[in-house]
């Protein structure tokens, strides 16, 4: 057990490697949601990714979008793209950015043409573009090849003390085998924000986490607000994290030994010539911290939960494991990894790791994850500020 075996996966015209082999439908704005879910059931086996946002947006919080929309389409688990908006202007711009990966992608736009139109046409692009998906085949893959995304929720005691650690685990041997990991949730290190400060590589790299971190924490104490309730969650609070001192160091548990290499902002992909662990500015709200990870090319996810949480992502697996012996027998149809017998000392955190490495490299070579399994596919975007 542990032992790596032959990994395989997707390798893409840019060079980057995925797992996952999608061709999705992609709206640009809520107005075109409908479309793109029309394609989808027209031609089934792609995957429309509907949203709330992209009209209205302005500055940061538009850059972010089209990071966001970009980046999903850029991410390695996708083989093509068919990108649907309700004007022309923005719908080019996604549609320009995905294809500098060399990947198939097709635009259209609705306006001047309505719905129907659209539809046929996007369909029998998305018709094409899965069928020649379907003779792409699986070629080795290293560690190196892959990007790694991490994040905890519905956390108790038994995060901080069995499933965080766990992760840890898996987060040094993946990064020791030339591996990068994303780690965030800028709010849940308050407290243990040091913790990280002190792990960063160099000082421009510590100045920039450093300034990240505060300037996220001024808008939230900006605001008045009292996080208790949010941070930590009530379900945090009946599982025993009563501050966000104590959730932080559970958070911060997860995230292995190793250096932090740099400081990302939210959905934007590291340098590919620089593996190792990143801090991404983020959300700790789960669907949101995926989705803008996954947007910055992480291919699998690891989801360490205590009371149980059941996200899941369009284009990204999620791996859920819990040392919760509750959750892991109430919930088993969400838990990918029960590590409970660690804190019943059946076995060590090293051998606990093992087990997180073998559902790992399982995933990577095609096994679907429970939330994959499940048809979790939640996809949120983040929003900075109000629209126009």
């Amino acid at each position: 057990m542990g032992s790596q075996p032959r990994l395989t996966g997707f390798r893409r015209p840019n060079g980057t490697m995925g797992i996952r082999n999608h061709v999705i439908i992609l709206p640009v704005d809520d107005l075109s949601n409908a479309a793109a879910e029309a394609v989808a059931k027209v031609v089934p086996g792609t995957l429309a990714l509907p949203h709330a946002y992209g009209r209205l947006q302005f500055g940061e919080d538009l850059e972010l979008t089209f990071r966001t929309l970009i980046g999903t389409g850029l991410n390695p688990n996708v083989a093509a793209v068919v990108v649907i908006g309700i004007e022309p202007k923005w719908t080019d711009r996604v549609a320009k950015g995905i294809a500098t990966s060399g990947k198939p992608v097709a635009t259209f736009s609705i306006e001047g043409r309505g719905d129907l139109a659209v539809i046929a046409d996007a369909s029998r692009a998305a018709a094409i573009f899965l069928q020649d998906a379907s003779e792409i085949q699986r070629t080795p893959a290293e560690i190196g090849d892959l990007i790694m995304s991490i994040k905890c929720g519905e956390s108790d005691t038994t995060s901080g003390l069995g499933s965080c650690p766990t992760t840890s685990e898996a987060v040094d041997r993946w990064v020791a085998a030339g591996g990068t990991v994303f780690f965030g949730e800028t709010s849940e290190l308050t407290g243990g924000e040091h913790l990280i400060a002190d792990r960063c590589i160099d000082d421009a790299c510590r100045n920039l986490f450093q300034n990240t971190y505060d300037k996220y924490i001024e808008v939230i104490e900006s605001t008045g607000a009292n996080l208790l309730g949010s941070q930590p969650t009530q379900g945090n609070i009946a599982g025993g994290l009563t501050t966000i001192e104590e959730k932080a160091l559970g958070n911060i548990a997860k995230t292995g030994s190793v250096p932090v290499v740099g400081v990302l902002k939210p959905a934007e992909a590291p340098d590919r010539n620089k593996p190792g662990l990143y801090f991404m500015d983020s959300s700790s709200a789960a669907a949101e911290c995926i989705t803008l990870m996954a947007a910055a090319g992480a291919v699998i996810h690891l989801f360490p939960t205590g009371q149980g949480n059941v996200i899941g992502n369009p284009i990204e697996p999620v791996l859920k494991l819990t040392a919760n012996k509750k959750t892991a027998a109430n919930m088993k149809e969400h838990i990918d990894l029960d590590v409970s017998g660690l804190l019943s000392f059946e076995y060590s955190l090293k051998e606990a790791g093992d087990r997180m490495m073998d559902v790992i490299y399982r995933c990577v070579n095609g096994r679907l994850s429970a939330a994959e399994a499940l048809g979790h596919r939640e996809y949120t975007f983040t929003k900075l500020y109000i629209s126009a």
